[in-house]
């Protein structure tokens, strides 16, 4: 294992070290150094291989490793650098434009009303001039349907060039769609109306990825009519062929609260299936080698196809790799190493795309298959079992501990959760996954119509099973937020905790266990400092209002939202999250300016457990004061001219900036979305004037004031 990592690990290494590094800098000044610094090194090597024996290379072995490692670094800068669409001087980005000749080349998904799909754009028009562009553009049209509008990909259109930058995340903790799309080459979007799409001649892109994604529609709308239960359905559509669109979302939390969200996504197991099922229809073609040969060519061949069928995912591509690999060395009667395959496959991603590397499903993936690969192995050679059912469930349970133990780190801190009962989901949807995968490539490839009574009722029953694993006591650990650093502990904690075990070396468990004591006071500190945290986030909402006082771990939110809406677990559940906020208590304005909500029980429950305190048109918060205005105090003056921290203006009130800073003492004003625009500029507009700081909140990052 040693000698196959360290083969490879000199490979990889140094090649993402270079992704890394110049990911950071500025590429479009380093582009044509670090492309000469890449052929002067390789000149170098092969200059020191030429001279071998007349200079006694042999003697400086050191000089010709570094430089080896140096090439496949500057490679790795230079892919990168390739691959930085923005930095290209031909990106549409970096010219005026009237109008934008786009196809369509993705497939579009449509959701919440709105249609979308990923353009690539060839052309920018200008008055009479026309330019041929590259780059990515994110298409959203309004659509009441699906059915209503419903572009294909390849599809060409003209569409004015109206776009924006994708958006930065405006509220503490949100997920960053911006940086999500910028790792699909994504840095622009659009806002269209169906009218604003104009359909124009031809095709573009490749034809046997629209004929992929037409078979793949025909196999979906398949399903659709053999499965009648919805959840049955999109289950089936996502497991078979990757089609996501359809998944309820109570559901897909199901799965990912049991540690099973991996079932849902195509990968190894999946791919394998396949192959499988074509070796048994086509083992008849083992007879002579020239039949051998085509079948090989064959089975590749409907590999690559299924994962072009499945919309190749990360993890989808990394199989089809792998087991191209496998299914060549087999051919040519060779045994090839699982480390060789599994790096190989990682470096030729990574040549075709260096934003993999940052990628969740990309790292995941990976470190999947190296626990099944490496550690499971050691773990299923610890315990021996005489009866064949005891070692087969040992082996299942083996199998998912290594697999979670390794994407431990990397899961919880993109997704801030930990599965308890992943070993028992697991075993119990080991069998069900196993039997729908036949069951469904039988229904499309052989037509057994029949099967799908079967096939349905399997899959509601896993489904049910997992909802109620998920609703059992304690099933996960939820508010997991790392920082980077103490991502970067925890895995250097599991490396030398696992090295150690398995080679025995005691500096190794020692460090581990010094490792495990920071990391422990990293996270008490986090937790103690959430037990005394008083804060107010003003949060950035377009079509809600959210103010959250924070007092420990106890937040009470004025919002018009409730903690079951979307909105609310979209922009203000995550920050919350953050903070270890497990009590949540939500008032709206009615409540809060309403002198009489003090005589509910709720009122008084709150007064008691959180020291925001509630008066007319006032809240006072660890000494900080707001004043609440909307719509009643149009045309009233404020007498005695009281002091404010904030001001915070709902409801479009007739009130005048001059008037407002007059009689109150406040140099911050907070507008919500409830405001007309109007309003808004005005405000803006006057607080240079008068001297005031506006902080609108639809437009502007959350506001957060941090008391201690």
């Amino acid at each position: 294992m040693a000698q196959q990592l360290n083969i490879f690990a000199r490979i990889l290494i140094p090649f993402c070290a270079g992704i890394v590094v110049f990911q950071t800098l500025p590429s479009a000044k380093l582009n044509l150094l670090s492309i000469y610094l890449c052929i002067f090194n390789f000149l170098s090597i092969l200059v020191f291989n030429y001279l071998y024996v007349l200079i006694k290379v042999y003697r400086h072995k050191i000089i010709l490793g570094i430089l080896l490692q140096l090439l496949f670094f500057l490679m790795g800068g230079v892919y990168q650098i390739r691959h930085h669409e923005l930095a290209n001087f031909q990106h549409f980005s970096h010219f005026k434009a009237a109008d934008l000749r786009i196809f369509v080349s993705s497939e579009p998904q449509f959701k919440g009303g709105i249609l979308s799909f990923r353009a690539r754009v060839t052309e920018r028009i200008y008055g009479s001039r026309i330019q041929r562009t590259i780059g990515n553009l994110l298409v959203m049209v309004k659509a009441e349907t699906a059915s209503n509008f419903r572009p294909e990909y390849g599809q060409i259109y003209l569409i004015p060039a109206s776009y924006t930058r994708t958006p930065a995340p405006l509220n503490p903790a949100e997920f960053d769609s911006g940086a999500w799309l910028a790792r699909q080459r994504i840095y622009h979007r659009i806002f269209l109306s169906p009218e604003e799409l104009v359909r124009l001649r031809g095709q573009r892109g490749s034809g046997l990825i629209r004929f992929a994604l037409s078979l793949r529609k025909t196999q979906v709308h398949m399903y659709r009519k053999l499965l009648v239960n919805d959840d049955a359905f999109a289950v089936a559509a996502t497991l078979i062929l990757g089609y996501r669109s359809d998944l309820d979302p109570e559901l897909l939390d199901s799965y990912a609260k049991t540690g099973t969200i991996h079932a849902l996504s195509v990968s190894g197991m999946h791919v394998g299936i396949v192959y499988l099922v074509l070796e048994f229809c086509l083992k008849w073609m083992n007879r002579n080698t020239l039949l051998k040969w085509a079948k090989t060519v064959l089975i590749l061949s409907l590999i690559w196809f299924y994962t072009l069928l499945t919309g190749c995912s990360p993890s989808v591509l990394r199989s089809a790799i792998m087991l191209s690999l496998f299914v060549m060395a087999k051919s040519l009667r060779k045994e090839p190493g699982s480390y060789h395959i599994l790096f190989f496959s990682a470096f030729c991603l990574l040549i075709t795309d260096t934003a993999l590397l940052w990628d969740p499903g990309f790292q995941l993936s990976y470190l999947a298959v190296l626990g099944l690969v490496w550690l499971q192995p050691q773990l299923y050679q610890c315990i021996n079992f005489r009866w064949p059912v005891s070692q087969r469930i040992w082996q299942m349970i083996t199998l998912s501990l290594a697999a979670q133990i390794l994407t431990y780190p990397v899961s919880v801190y993109y997704f801030h959760q930990f599965p308890l009962y992943f070993i028992l989901s697991n075993l119990f949807i080991a069998l069900p996954v196993t039997l729908l995968m036949y069951a469904g490539l039988a229904i499309l490839l052989f037509r057994m119509y029949w099967l799908a009574p079967a096939f349905e009722w399997v899959i509601i029953l896993m489904n049910k099973g997992l909802e109620k694993i998920a609703s059992l006591p304690y099933s996960t650990i939820n508010q997991i937020w790392l920082s980077k650093l103490e991502l970067l502990v925890l895995i250097l904690f599991l490396f030398y905790l696992l090295t150690g075990v398995a080679r025995r070396h005691k500096q190794n468990l020692m460090c581990s266990m010094l490792l495990l004591i920071l990391l422990q006071g990293m996270l008490a500190r986090d937790y103690l400092q959430a037990l005394v945290q008083q804060k107010i986030i003003v949060f950035s909402l377009s079509r809600h209002y959210a103010a959250a006082f924070i007092s420990g771990r106890h937040a009470v939110i004025i919002t018009d939202l409730q903690p079951s809406d979307q909105a609310f677990k979209f922009h203000l559940k995550p920050a919350l999250d953050q903070l270890k906020v497990i009590k949540i208590s939500c008032i709206s304005w009615d409540m809060a300016i309403d002198t009489s909500h003090r005589q509910t029980a709720y009122s008084s429950l709150l007064v008691a457990h959180h020291p925001l305190q509630l008066s007319y048109r006032q809240l006072r918060f660890g000494g900080y004061k707001v004043l609440l205005a909307d719509t009643l105090l149009n045309y009233k003056r404020l007498a005695g001219t009281p002091g404010f921290n904030a001001i915070w203006i709902h409801g479009s009130p007739m009130v005048l900036p001059e008037t407002l800073m007059r009689d109150v003492n406040c140099r911050l004003i907070w507008l919500d979305s409830s405001n007309m625009p109007h309003l808004s500029r005005k405000f803006m507009l006057d607080s240079i004037k008068f001297k005031y700081k506006t902080i609108v909140l639809n437009k502007n990052k959350a506001y957060l004031v941090n008391l201690k």
